[in-house]
């Protein structure tokens, strides 16, 4: 495909020029290579360059990053005979340093560091930690060449491996300040409610086999990584209803959940919040929790599933009163039960899409399970001896169908028919408690459902951002590693409320733009690739300036 020029002459001997643009196709007559036009441009003379500018713009945006942004600084007039220096990822880091000074952590750490007589710019290597968190994991190590080589982070052309150390320690010693202003700001700024506050553990583990002595963080405790052959450290996250992330917390990895509700209140006390609501799961909030975060004037909401057999459920379940539906696939029944001078609140919850799917479970599992009894009560009859088995006591002992198991005196097994209509009672049923009075049942509903922000945001932390495994030994080491995936976590979720899209998708989207170092002789250009019409909508909807057509200039030759 080429741009053909053909002229015509005129009755006064004149000429005048057009231009098409055609390709070569073979005739299928003579078998002879013939021109074919594609598109008429008119005159040559009468030709609108900004059009033809729009067409080549569009046309390089199918070239590799550093022919694209040869053709724009081209047409842009830098001059011919260009020569691309370094073609370096772009638009993920412009996207994230833009939201990072939004939310003022620039000027967060610019106060703090007022003081301090670094001799490296400690905020801009903490922002190409959290900006290697989010766009491409690695090590400490790695980033050194990440910067520059691979990324181009605003203000920062080199990062040495023991700067970035430094800037972890800076971090780790101001950790409070530093999530305290983050909170306000973002809170601020975002306009989050954060009168209901979710709050989870998780842990992490690392690739050493020993654990640390005391006063240390890496301790055996129980994985949620199912990897108990590792020692660990426990992460607390707490996060708005919108799934922000406003504090995070590392403990020794024996850490017990339910411990560390009191410690978690302290922690907040001198925020001056409000009014916060803690939702919990069970295994996080005991009684004493419970008291501890009302003395520290909070409230709590607390989650279990009902079991049959646990004096609350049986005695929750047993009020009368209708379920009232508050959203599709939701409905509510609040009951109290009192214990002497103390009347505790619970709200049982309901959805009919989930007690179908829980009966058609147990019904396959019933399913199974008779044929297993059928055939082990065949082979008892061949004698006592084999009435026992070993299969007998597996299936006893099966984590879902030996609830299920009835042994007979005589040896044979039946289903247990009371277990299963006692099960039938609780299908798509769970309960909740609340200390708060002023909440009312379908908000308790509501914000429990919520709880699925804090295990959105463990994943994002893990897989997303790489949290684990830990390979740091010194505990401010550790800390400042989930500090930094905790400030990636913030900007990715932010980025994620505001766009309505997923991080994976707006990073493999951004990530296309590079910026291309281009060199003539009359000096240095650096020129970010075009954008798609994708890209700028998704800076539109962010309400961030896209970046420049050209970002520098340097002029004069280059250095012997």
């Amino acid at each position: 495909m080429y741009i053909r020029q053909i002229s015509r002459r005129r009755k006064d001997g004149s000429r005048v020029h057009y231009l098409q643009l055609a390709h070569k196709i073979r005739d299928p007559e003579t078998g002879q290579p013939r021109d074919h036009v594609l598109y008429h441009f008119g005159r040559a003379d009468e030709i609108d360059s900004a059009q033809l500018k729009r067409l080549i713009q569009s046309l390089s945006r199918f070239l590799e990053p550093a022919d694209q942004a040869q053709v724009q600084a081209e047409l842009e007039g830098f001059g011919p005979e260009l020569e691309v220096e370094r073609s370096v990822a772009y638009g993920g880091s412009y996207l994230l340093d833009a939201l990072w000074r939004r939310l003022e952590l620039d000027r967060t750490l610019g106060a703090l560091l007022r003081e301090r007589a670094y001799e490296i710019d400690v905020e801009r290597l903490l922002f190409a930690l959290v900006a290697n968190r989010a766009l491409a994991p690695r090590s400490k190590l790695a980033v050194e060449r990440w910067v520059g080589r691979k990324a181009w982070i605003e203000g920062l052309e080199e990062a040495g491996v023991h700067a970035l150390y430094r800037a972890m320690d800076f971090l780790v010693e101001h950790a409070e300040e530093v999530q305290r202003a983050v909170f306000f700001s973002t809170a601020t700024l975002l306009n989050l409610e954060v009168d209901l506050l979710f709050f989870d553990t998780t842990s992490t583990y690392f690739e050493l086999e020993e654990e640390e002595g005391e006063g240390g963080l890496r301790k055996w405790g129980h994985s949620k990584d199912h990897r108990p052959d590792l020692p660990q450290v426990v992460i607390g996250l707490a996060v708005t209803r919108q799934g922000i992330p406003v504090r995070c917390w590392v403990l020794p990895g024996n850490t017990a959940d339910a411990s560390l509700v009191e410690a978690v209140q302290e922690d907040l006390a001198g925020w001056k919040l409000s009014r916060v609501v803690w939702v919990m799961d069970r295994g996080m909030a005991g009684e004493g929790q419970r008291v501890a975060l009302q003395r520290g004037g909070g409230h709590v909401i607390v989650g279990e599933k009902l079991c049959s057999g646990q004096r609350a459920a049986e005695e929750a379940l047993g009020r009368p009163g209708r379920y009232r539906r508050v959203r599709e696939n939701l409905e509510v029944k609040e009951v109290e039960v009192r214990k002497g001078s103390e009347v505790r609140r619970f709200v049982v919850v309901r959805n009919p899409d989930q007690a179908e799917r829980d009966r058609e479970r147990r019904e396959k599992l019933l399913e199974r399970l008779e044929a297993e009894i059928a055939h082990l009560n065949r082979r008892g009859k061949k004698g006592r001896q084999e009435r026992h088995p070993k299969a007998v006591c597996e299936l006893k002992a099966h984590p879902t169908l030996g609830s299920y198991v009835r042994e007979l005196k005589s040896g044979l097994l039946r289903v247990d028919r009371a277990r299963v209509r006692a099960e039938e009672k609780l299908d798509g049923k769970y309960l909740l408690s609340t200390t708060d009075p002023s909440l009312s049942a379908e908000d308790v509903a509501l914000g429990y459902k919520q709880l699925a922000e804090v295990e959105r945001a463990f994943r994002t932390l893990k897989h997303t951002l790489e949290l684990r495994p830990l390979h740091h030994r010194l505990p401010d080491r550790i800390r400042a590693h989930v500090l930094l995936c905790w400030l990636a976590l913030l900007l990715v979720r932010v980025i994620e409320t505001e766009s309505g899209e997923s991080w994976d998708w707006i990073r493999d989207e951004v990530e296309e733009i590079a910026l291309v170092t281009l060199r003539s002789k009359d000096g240095a250009f650096q020129l970010p690739t075009a954008l798609t019409e994708t890209q700028r909508k998704l800076f539109r909807i962010l309400k961030i300036e896209p970046p420049k057509r050209v970002r520098s200039a340097s002029l004069g030759p280059r250095s012997p």
